[in-house]
C-alpha cells in the first residue's frame, strides 16, 4: 500500500521481485553512491528544516539522523538483492510540554515518506478523547475512523498514558490499546504509530502493556530547553513574525525566563510563546497611548517596558516605569 521505492521500486527492507521495474540488481562488486539517490537529498533537505526549527535537542537530531540512515542502508541492500525484515517504526516520544514533539512527528513523517516507507506525509493527531467511546460499542469506530484517518502516514497519539486508566475497570480505554495493538502489527506497511506524553507516566503505560511495548522500537527522550536554549528559541519567535528584541528586552527576558521556569506548569516553548505574545499586546498599548505618528522601528520593536509588564515580576524587585507609564503590569500571564 505504501509508496514505490523510487530507487528500487520495492519496500524498504525488500528485494525487487521479477514483475519489478525499478532497476536491475547490482552485482557483488558493483558501488553505489548514495547521494545519487532522489531520497538522499530530500532527507537532507528534511533534516537541515529540523535544525532551522529546533534549538538544541541535539540526542533527538541524532536518533532522527540514525533512523533515516537505517532506511537509506535498506535501499541500499535492496539494490544488491539483499533482503531484511522491513524494520518497525513505532516510536514513543516522551518529554514535557513544549519540546518539540509534536514538530519532530511531524518532520519524521516527511523523512518516512521521502524513503518510501510510508505512502504520505501526514500527521495524524489526536488524543483520548479522539478514540474512547462513551457507551458500549462507541470506542471501536471512533478509533477505526482514526485509524482510517491517518493510514498511510502517521498516528499521533497525545498523552497516550490517559488510554489506560486500571482503576476505572468500566473504561473503555483499554479497548482502544487492543485495536491498536492489532493494528500496529498487521498494518505496518501502511501506517506508523507515535505515542507521546511525560516520561513518568509513558513508562507506567508502556510498563503495564508489554505487548504494547515490544511493538514500540525507537523510544526518544525529549529534554526540557535551558534557559539558553529558551532564549534562542525567543529570537527565533520573534524574527518570525518580523518583530525583534532591544537590548533591554532581552536583559528583561532573561530574567522574565529565571522567574517564569522556576514556577508550576512551564511548558517550555510554549510557555515563551505565551510570554511573547503578551509582550506583543503590552507593545501595542504602550504605542497607542504615544498618541503620534509611529515609525516601523518602533512597530517591530519588543522593549524592556513590555516584558517587565508581565504579572510574573509582581513578587520581583520593582520594576523602572517610564515616562510614558509603560512599566505597568498585568495579570495576563500564563500562571
Amino acid at each position: 500500500m505504501h509508496r514505490p521505492d523510487p530507487v528500487s521500486g520495492s519496500p524498504p527492507g525488500e528485494a525487487p521481485g521479477p514483475e519489478s521495474c525499478g532497476p536491475e540488481i547490482l552485482g557483488p562488486d558493483a558501488e553505489l553512491d548514495l547521494s545519487q539517490d532522489p531520497a538522499t537529498r530530500e532527507v537532507e533537505r528534511t533534516l537541515a528544516r529540523l535544525d532551522a526549527e529546533l534549538v538544541g535537542l541535539s540526542s533527538v537530531k541524532t536518533r532522527v539522523r540514525e533512523i533515516a540512515a537505517l532506511l537509506l542502508i535498506d535501499r541500499a541492500r535492496a539494490r544488491f538483492g539483499l533482503a531484511a525484515a522491513r524494520p518497525t517504526m513505532h516510536m514513543s516520544f516522551t518529554g514535557g510540554p513544549g519540546t518539540g514533539k509534536t514538530t519532530v512527528a511531524l518532520r519524521m513523517a516527511d523523512l518516512l515518506h521521502a524513503l518510501g516507507y510510508i505512502r504520505k506525509p501526514l500527521v495524524h493527531s489526536v488524543t483520548r478523547d479522539d478514540l474512547v467511546g462513551q457507551f458500549i460499542g462507541h470506542t471501536a469506530p471512533r478509533t477505526k475512523e482514526a485509524l482510517a484517518r491517518a493510514a498511510g502516514g502517521v498516528l499521533f497519539i497525545d498523552e497516550a498514558y490517559y488510554l489506560f486508566r486500571p482503576e476505572n475497570e468500566r473504561d473503555y480505554g483499554q479497548e482502544v490499546i487492543e485495536i491498536l495493538l492489532q493494528e500496529m502489527e498487521t498494518e505496518r506497511a501502511s501506517l506508523v504509530v507515535i505515542f507521546a506524553g511525560y516520561p513518568d507516566r509513558m513508562e507506567t503505560f508502556f510498563s503495564a502493556n508489554p505487548g504494547l511495548s515490544s511493538r514500540v522500537a525507537h523510544h526518544i527522550d525529549f529534554p526540557d530547553y535551558s534557559h539558553g536554549e529558551l532564549m534562542a528559541i525567543a529570537e527565533l519567535m520573534a524574527r518570525g513574525e518580523q518583530f525583534a528584541l532591544d537590548p533591554g528586552a532581552v536583559t528583561a527576558l532573561g530574567e522574565y525566563l529565571e522567574l517564569r521556569m522556576a514556577r508550576p506548569r512551564f511548558a517550555n516553548a510554549r510557555s515563551l510563546r505565551n510570554a511573547l505574545e503578551r509582550c506583543r499586546l503590552r507593545q501595542a498599548r504602550r504605542l497607542v497611548d504615544l498618541h503620534r505618528p509611529l515609525r516601523r522601528t518602533e512597530l517591530i520593536t519588543l522593549t524592556a517596558a513590555d516584558v517587565y509588564g508581565s504579572s510574573v515580576f509582581r513578587d520581583a524587585d520593582p520594576v523602572p516605569v517610564t515616562d510614558d507609564g509603560a512599566g505597568r503590569r498585568d495579570d495576563g500571564d500564563d500562571p
